[in-house]
């Protein structure tokens, strides 16, 4: 079995993960959270010896039944928060995102619901700023990668005591 890329002591929590910017007739796919309602990327933690890219492709395949390719990282975060809902819930939580725009091919069909039992909606481009999406920054910083931004580096703090 393949072990994810990160650890848990006392009560910090580390994880190195991807996620897919897929994007579609002017739409893009997320996942809708069973903790808190709002949304995130598909994608997942990255197996030790696996690459970014080869876990980008995986994780969208195991939740979306689609078969996408990475086309290029679009953005590196290093996202400090506190775990508000799940198995995280209190922790002080240090992610290294690895944010890929995907190829999608013209015929993928794509699962209602992911490997998890979680709803997974087309959000037009342009509502996106106006939903729960985490992390919040995306929100906004995502616009740059749709009008074909170089790769950007995001220092993501959602609280000062981290």
């Amino acid at each position: 079995m393949a072990t994810d890329c990160g650890f848990s002591r006392d009560n910090d929590w580390f994880r190195y993960r991807t996620g897919a910017i897929l994007v579609r007739d002017g739409k893009m796919l997320f996942v809708k959270s069973m903790y808190g309602g709002y949304y995130y990327m598909v994608g997942g933690g990255v197996h030790t010896g696996e690459t970014s890219s080869e876990c980008v492709e995986r994780e969208t395949f195991e939740e979306t039944g689609a078969h996408c390719t990475a086309n290029r990282i679009a953005i590196i975060t290093e996202n400090l928060f506190r775990g508000h809902d799940g198995a995280i819930d209190g922790k002080n939580c240090h992610v290294l995102e690895f944010y890929y725009l995907m190829d999608v091919p013209d015929d993928a069909v794509f699962y209602e619901v992911n490997d998890e039992g979680e709803r997974l909606d087309w959000v037009p481009i342009e509502d996106i700023p106006k939903q729960d999406i985490r992390p919040a920054f995306l929100r906004e910083r995502l616009s740059e990668v749709f009008a074909g931004a170089p790769l950007m580096h995001v220092i993501n703090r959602e609280t000062r005591d981290l």
